[in-house]
């Protein structure tokens, strides 16, 4: 793993914290389920480069 790679796995790692923490003020706050659904489909997606960057 490069130095490129390596800072983007810090950056996604931060960037997946930020979403759960949305995800999880959006369920207390009962707001909209597209709204909660559309955090947890940006944060497959993260999880999914994360992974992606770890096999390489």
């Amino acid at each position: 793993m490069n130095k490129r790679d390596k800072k983007r796995l810090e950056v996604l790692k931060k960037l997946k914290q930020r979403f759960q923490l949305q995800i999880a003020g959006a369920k207390k706050q009962e707001v909209e389920v597209d709204e909660v659904a559309s955090l947890e489909r940006e944060l497959a997606k993260i999880d999914e480069e994360i992974t992606k960057l770890k096999t390489e």
